[in-house]
């Protein structure tokens, strides 16, 4: 078949140069689980350049290249969204380089520099990928920067993909980016949040700013108030140390969810350039109020039922204190303080064992001023919600009021529906498919800049600071249910409920 890269891939605003793609933590489960398995989709869709190279470092020695391709193979088999064939599999192997050796070791960068100064097919452009505990993100880009693997010149590029948690508080996380920075000028790091690479979440400016219908109602006047939900069945299962030290707050509100509220509420960029979307949504965030701890609702599951089940709660996880007072569900409600969005509340909500997988945000218009009908016509009536879907069944809703055939008016609520697959008759793409190809090209519209991972610490460290320093109400919920009660007695204090996905 053709590499349609030789002639420019109309998928593609630009065609990427081939380039190392070094990842640091190869044998862990990110990478094995996500990155790998998506660099193997890009080249079975032919779009990897000719000439990349996939350079894997770790601590466990795997038995070098024929080693490590045979790990990721049967790792791509269990996690790839295409299926693995033979042909395939032997044409991305080749492509594999592995080294081990621990990331505190300067010999281990200098055996790096070695084999990528060898592989004449990448032109000497490097994509480092840090998929590692944050505690080794200083270690690396210091070493890096030590052995001269940092700098960009006017031939080769140098860019660094840093993974979440990106600090865990402002201090650190102005830390990082200061020791980050002094290896790597501010164009060449990329941040990742992988929800911004989810064909959905990219689908909200294209609604947005594309269409004629929906940016004029996009508003204080006509929207009543904004719901994002990230819901998850699953508990915390083996990652019970993690949470004990992050918590919900800052493992998906920081990150995750503000950066969705940015594409929900920014302003429309002069262009759809990196710099003029990026700046939008650092403008967003900082006019975001930083939230206080009566904005805040704070959960932790219980034992209950998933799925027919019983499950246990929280604190009879593994690796995880009888005692803990860390949230697994967060509920808020934020005001952003600019002419659009005064006294619009945004209501945000995420929890772990909830009875089911969803992600999405909901806009809910208000009420018409007056129906002329009767009320008993238009009881059911709900207000007009546009739900934009990102995970699962991604796609778009709008409900709305019509009426029932009869003789006489009755009035119920329906819903047309845009569905990706069917529309397009294609899966979306997986998130860390698109981000790995927007770094190649050099493109970083999709990753949070340095000001906005500050705007968004600046937003919860309020919270962080008081549930430090007296703990806080944790309040309990039953798996299986939709959080704690106060949860929903945030929004009913506004005269307000959560909707129900």
């Amino acid at each position: 078949m053709a590499n349609p890269l030789r002639s420019g891939d109309p998928r593609l605003p630009s065609v990427p140069p081939p380039c190392a793609v070094v990842i640091f933590g190869a044998t862990g489960d990110l990478a094995s689980r996500k990155l790998i398995p998506a660099l193997y989709n890009l080249h079975v869709r032919r779009l990897l350049p000719t000439g990349t190279v996939i350079v894997g470092l770790g601590r466990r020695d795997l038995g070098g290249d024929a080693g490590f391709a045979a790990e990721m193979r049967a790792k791509c088999e269990e996690h790839s969204r295409t299926p693995v064939t033979d042909a395939d599999w032997q044409s991305f192997a080749v492509l594999l380089r592995f080294l081990a050796g621990d990331f505190n070791d300067p010999a281990l960068y200098t055996t790096l520099r070695g084999r990528l100064e060898a592989e004449h097919t990448t032109s000497g452009n490097a994509l480092y990928y840090l998929s590692v505990p944050p505690s080794a993100f200083p270690t690396i880009v210091e070493q890096l920067a030590a052995h001269d693997l940092s700098q960009d010149t006017d031939d080769r590029f140098s860019r660094v993909i840093i993974e979440k948690p990106f600090g865990r508080d402002l201090a650190s996380a102005q830390e990082l980016n200061r020791v980050v920075n002094h290896a790597f000028d501010e164009d060449q790091v990329f941040r990742i949040d992988h929800y911004l690479g989810k064909e959905s979440v990219q689908n909200i400016l294209v609604m947005r700013f594309a269409n004629g219908i929906f940016e004029p109602i996009w508003n204080r006047n006509f929207v009543d108030h904004v719901q994002i939900t990230v819901s998850e069945a699953i508990g915390v299962e083996s990652r019970g140390r993690f949470y004990e030290e992050a918590g919900a707050l800052r493992d998906i509100v920081q990150n995750h969810m503000l950066q969705v509220l940015s594409f929900v509420a920014m302003e429309p960029p002069t262009s759809f350039e990196a710099g003029a979307v990026r700046a939008e949504r650092g403008k967003l965030l900082h006019a975001v109020r930083p939230l206080q701890p009566q904005d805040v609702v704070r959960g932790q599951y219980a034992a209950g039922y998933a799925d027919g089940e019983a499950v246990p709660g929280y604190r009879e996880e593994t690796d995880v204190s009888p005692t803990s007072e860390v949230e697994t569900c967060v509920a808020a409600r934020l005001s952003i303080d600019n002419w659009r969005w005064a006294d619009t509340p945004f209501y945000l909500r995420t929890g772990k064992r909830l009875p089911k997988r969803v992600t999405e945000v909901a806009i809910q218009f208000k009420r018409v001023p007056h129906l002329p009908f009767s009320y008993a016509a238009s009881e059911q009536l709900e207000a007009n919600t546009l739900v934009m879907r990102i995970q699962p069944d991604e796609g778009i809703a709008l409900r709305f009021g019509a009426k029932v055939p009869a003789p006489r008016v009755v009035i119920r609520n329906v819903q047309m529906d845009f569905e990706y697959d069917t529309s397009f008759q294609e899966a979306p793409a997986e998130a860390y498919e698109t981000l790995l190809l927007d770094a190649m090209r050099g493109d970083a519209t999709n990753f949070p800049r340095e000001d906005a991972v500050d705007a968004s610490w600046r937003i919860v460290e309020g919270v962080l600071d008081a549930w430090r320093l007296d703990g806080g109400a944790t309040h309990l919920y039953e798996s299986g249910t939709w959080g704690p009660e106060a949860a929903d007695q945030l929004l009913a204090n506004d005269g307000r409920r959560w909707r129900r996905p």
